[in-house]
């Protein structure tokens, strides 16, 4: 049975070590802000932005929201975005996604400044990460390099597997286990044999939004399985993974709950990220 990388025990450790950080800065005169832009009315990210705020005062850094209705236009969300930038007293800038369709989302992240882009978006960090440079990680991977750490899990010279290969977790995934000395492979939609793929992979990641696709057959023993998908089961209402949780827990050596995986790990490394901000701002 495999074992359980616990998001919220790891998220706990991440969030205990920044407090510290954040207390050093203030001593410093220095209070980390993080300001976070919201297009729209999407119900998910409402939720995903209250708990951004949550995290935020438990840890002492200073919050500011800025909720734009639907109708805002692509000049309107530059302006802000730049008028943060020039703001010294924000550290980190985050636009939650999605906006609505007729605003460039790209147009958006190459404004943030890639000192503010604690999501790791801009290009300029994109490219770092590519080059093996200290730079803003998405904080998804980032989240999940930092719970396969917390639990000794080594990557270097390990067959890893990623299942999707979107800007904000597959292709930024890549660049983190390849970092790390893995020998990566990217599965997506087009992928033929995929069995044959995801049944070689000490670990595999994955991340495509379909509930419990990842099956036991699909798994060799003993396999770190890191779960990042979030959907509702269309029979129980409740919330699942991409991976059938139940059953590919009996073959894998570790793997990722759903809730209480990678989300919660997603949001400590935001937190690492805007602390990170404020110590490079001095």
């Amino acid at each position: 049975m495999a074992k359980i990388l616990d998001g919220k025990v790891a998220a706990s450790i991440v969030k205990n070590n920044l407090k510290n950080d954040v207390n050093e800065l203030k001593e410093k005169g220095i209070n980390p802000k993080l300001a976070v832009i919201m297009v729209g009315d999407d119900s998910s990210s409402k939720i995903y932005v209250k708990n951004k705020s949550i995290a935020c005062n438990d840890l002492g850094i200073e919050y500011e929201e800025y909720l734009l209705n639907e109708e805002t236009t692509m000049e309107e969300l530059l302006n802000l975005i730049d008028k943060l930038n020039n703001d010294n007293t924000v550290h980190g800038i985050l636009l939650q996604s999605p906006i609505p369709k007729k605003l460039d989302i790209n147009e958006a992240f190459r404004k943030i400044s890639p000192n503010k882009d604690v999501d790791g978006f801009n290009p300029l960090n994109v490219g770092k990460l590519v080059l093996g440079q200290d730079t803003f990680v998405s904080c998804t991977p980032l989240g999940i390099l930092k719970i396969l750490e917390l639990n000794n899990i080594e990557l270097e010279g390990k067959n890893a597997v990623i299942i999707g290969r979107s800007n904000i977790v597959g292709k930024p995934m890549i660049q983190c286990l390849l970092n790390k000395n893995a020998t990566v492979t990217v599965c997506h939609s087009k992928t033929q044999n995929l069995n044959e793929i995801t049944k070689k992979a000490d670990v595999l990641v994955v991340a495509i939004g379909k509930a419990n696709f990842i099956t036991k057959d699909m798994v060799k023993d003993d396999a770190v399985i890191i779960d990042v998908g979030i959907n509702r089961n269309i029979e129980t209402k409740k919330i699942c993974g991409d991976v059938d949780f139940e059953n590919v827990s009996k073959v894998a050596s570790y793997i990722t709950p759903v809730p209480g995986g990678i989300g919660p790990m997603t949001i400590a490394m935001l937190m690492n990220n805007v602390v990170k901000a404020a110590k490079q701002s001095k």
